[in-house]
């Protein structure tokens, strides 16, 4: 597996039937897991969580999110200091960001509706024993900009 973090695009093919969401080059290899998240409001951060060994896949399936990761220097007392990958992700522009092991994710809901769907590299037994969890505000790229 790879050791940095990338989104892999996907799209959207519409016609009169509907609509087809793809990400054709995620391919599931390693994954032994999935499951979906849903926050109660708009706005609400679910961050920060981390392993050492469990990699995961994280896909917008309804409504958008800020998805952040930052790689971990030290895992008793990370620096403060490290930089937070930011990335957008929604349900109108498919895709999946990888987010490799050695790193801490979050979130923070942008709508009402966001749902996200991680597939993991790890069963739930291997993960519960690679567990780290820092204050959601630890890492603090949360602030919307307004342009």
């Amino acid at each position: 597996m790879d050791s940095q973090i990338k989104l892999i695009k996907g799209g959207l093919s519409v016609d009169d039937r509907g609509t087809v969401s793809f990400v054709n080059d995620f391919n599931f290899e390693n994954v032994k897991r999935f499951y979906s998240v849903e926050n109660h409001k708009n706005g609400f951060i679910r961050a920060w969580h981390a392993h050492k060994n469990e990699a995961k896949y994280v896909l917008a399936v309804k409504g958008s999110a800020l998805v952040c990761a930052v790689e971990i220097d030290n895992w008793e007392n990370p620096s403060k200091e490290l930089n937070v990958h930011r990335f957008v992700l929604s349900e109108k522009s498919p895709s999946v960001l990888y987010i490799p092991k050695g790193f801490a994710n979050g979130f923070m809901s942008l709508s009402e509706d966001a749902k996200l769907l991680f597939f993991s590299t790890s069963t739930l037994q291997e993960s519960l024993n690679d567990d780290f969890r820092f204050d959601a505000k630890y890492w603090n790229p949360w602030q919307v900009e307004e342009r």
